[in-house]
């Protein structure tokens, strides 16, 4: 069982700064071959933000490119999305992912809300 607890969301001003977690417990994040941050906002498509693989190769939405970072601290099991520059555009409940390819599972957490104003 692996278990996604996102944290870290809240209320920012546009151009302000937000970072993001995702604590996982069931497995250690090394075993688990992507991990990824993706975000859905009212009436439009859950879109993927950001994504780290087990190799240590990212890759981001091109909305967010130059903006958000991801990484992950191996000893907390801990995802993190560091999110700079924000806009009113990037509201939406921000949600974290974990895919474990040999059991073709993916595993979801609960979404944490990210709102901007600008």
């Amino acid at each position: 069982q692996v278990q996604l607890v996102e944290s870290g969301g809240g209320l920012v001003q546009a151009g302000g700064s937000l970072r993001l977690s995702c604590a996982a417990s069931g497995r250690s994040i090394s075993s688990l071959n992507v991990m990824s941050w993706y975000r859905q906002a009212p009436g439009k498509e859950r879109e993927s933000v950001a994504t780290i693989t087990s190799g240590g190769n990212t890759n981001y939405g091109e909305s967010v490119q130059g903006r958000f970072t991801i990484s992950r601290d191996n000893a907390k099991n801990t995802v993190y999305l560091q999110m700079n520059s924000l806009k009113p555009e990037d509201t939406a409940v921000y949600y974290c992912a974990a895919r474990l390819v040999i059991l073709h599972r993916d595993y979801w957490g609960q979404g944490t809300q990210v709102t901007v104003s600008s």
